[in-house]
């Protein structure tokens, strides 16, 4: 198993492969893997390089890599969907890093992998870092990780139509109310509508769970991405003197409603980042990843990048 310290994920070229560069080759590649469940589980990510994929030959790939595409349905993060459950990635501005995640850990269901493919590569930098989930839980200190062990509580309000944040049509992909309450009934979630067509969503998870093949204990959850403290001091006391915490379009706690300080949230997210490894993109190349062992985020960068993302159950 390629673990430890110096993890990275498993890099595939045209010739280690044995096959031409293209869409074509990594079809003959990945119908040839007897077992890429099993491969990625041991590796925990892919990176598919110098095959140069293009646009009109990336289905045919996603179905291979992914047994059934899922809908970004609860999704927090912006993006655009550009295909058949075919999604851009996170629209965050360029300059901006986007901190390690496992994709919708806060939700009762998350999707088992993600491929990625770069369409257009960025003039400079826009890596996607990823960590192994079991150096990112061992990197956090034991008094945080204590203090994690009982779970943590997620809050969203999502507006009608109008306000900070996505709306609920966004977010579940729909305009009718009762598949949405279906849906979160389904997810052990607490919700209510708001007067003025908002709803609000009360989410209690775990802070780590365990992958189901490898047993192996990750850490598992979006605190520091939902915590005010990462939007920075002066964006967090701006939000502060206009709404309470929980009034935010998302929030988090531990999971007794007790407040997170602030030191533990930005540890965790330096540490993770502080672990990762960057998987630089060009164009033409694709990542998938194991989403429970390994988390995800973004660097910083300038030009063009476009990436899409599909993920799977």
């Amino acid at each position: 198993m390629n673990a430890g310290p110096n993890w990275a994920p498993l890099e595939i070229t045209p010739d280690s492969a044995g096959v031409a560069a293209g869409a074509q080759g990594l079809i003959e590649y990945l119908t040839g893997v007897r077992d890429l469940g099993g491969l990625l589980a041991r590796e925990k990510a892919l990176v598919f390089r110098g095959f140069k994929v293009d646009r009109a030959g990336l289905d045919p790939v996603i179905d291979l890599a992914l047994a059934r595409r899922l809908a970004y349905v609860h999704g927090n993060s912006p993006r655009t969907k550009v295909g058949s459950n075919v999604y851009t990635s996170t629209e965050y501005p360029p300059e901006f890093t986007i901190s390690m995640h496992n994709e919708m850990s806060y939700a009762h269901q998350w999707p088992a992998r993600l491929l990625f493919f770069c369409e257009v590569a960025p003039e400079t930098g826009g890596a996607t870092p990823v960590v192994d989930g079991t150096r990112w839980l061992a990197a956090v200190d034991p008094e945080v990780r204590e203090a994690f062990a009982g779970g943590v509580r997620y809050t969203q309000n999502l507006h009608g139509g109008l306000g900070l944040g996505k709306s609920w049509q966004q977010t579940f992909e729909t305009e009718d109310r009762a598949e949405v309450e279906k849906f979160l009934a389904d997810s052990d979630a607490g919700f209510e509508w708001k007067a003025d067509g908002g709803l609000r969503i009360v989410q209690l998870r775990p802070s780590f769970t365990r992958h189901p093949l490898t047993g192996e204990e990750v850490w598992f959850n979006q605190a520091d991405q939902w915590h005010p403290a990462a939007l920075g001091d002066e964006t967090a006391k701006a939000l502060a003197q206009i709404m309470p915490a929980d009034e935010l379009p998302q929030s988090v706690a531990f999971a007794d409603g007790s407040p997170i300080p602030a030191e533990y949230v930005i540890q965790v997210r330096d540490r993770a980042l502080e672990a990762a490894v960057d998987v630089d993109w060009h164009t033409g190349d694709l990542l998938l990843i194991d989403n429970v062992q390994v988390g995800h985020g973004r660097r910083p960068f300038t030009g063009p990048r476009r990436v899409l993302v599909a993920m799977s159950d």
